[in-house]
């Protein structure tokens, strides 16, 4: 079976930046698990596992455009350290969801000061060259409860 639209695609990758450092890669025996065509992957990669088959190998560049967007300058605020509730211990790294005017965003603390608190609102990966190595483990049709939920059930996909 070739992965295509509407099949439950397990894989097992490392993704590195351009200087070859490790930043994730699926544990051992815990191929990623997704729903190729329902954008549970960024769309670079999607685009170059579509037509392999289980067993075939992968090695791919994708650029910003292709994965997270390039870092948008206008998503890093600083906010007073008076917004943010006095008993919440702040740490750098921490990730929480900001109410905008076009709804909750997720965003990460990248810097604290005695005054203001830096919060990005980009993905950690926005902007980077994102490079994948990998197999694929596994691939079937997916079920009409799978489409239909835009997501795989069941071992390394999602139970309800």
């Amino acid at each position: 079976m070739l992965i295509g639209n509407n099949c439950v695609v397990s894989i097992n990758y490392t993704l590195k930046n351009d200087s070859g450092s490790v930043m994730d890669e699926s544990p051992e025996g815990q191929p990623l698990v997704y729903l190729h065509g329902a954008a549970g992957i960024i769309p670079g990669l999607e685009t170059e596992l579509t037509g392999k088959a289980i067993g075939s190998e992968f090695k791919v560049s994708i650029t910003p455009e292709e994965a997270y967007g390039e870092h948008q300058p206008h998503l890093v605020q600083q906010v007073e350290r008076n917004q943010f509730p006095a008993d919440i211990d702040l740490t750098v790294g921490m990730q929480f969801q900001a109410q905008t005017e076009g709804g909750p965003m997720p965003v990460i603390i990248t810097e604290l000061s005695d005054e203001t608190v830096t919060v990005d609102g980009n993905h950690p990966l926005a902007g980077l060259n994102l490079h994948f190595e990998g197999s694929i483990a596994d691939v079937r049709d997916a079920t009409e409860e799978e489409i239909s939920h835009g997501h795989p059930h069941g071992p390394g996909g999602h139970d309800h």
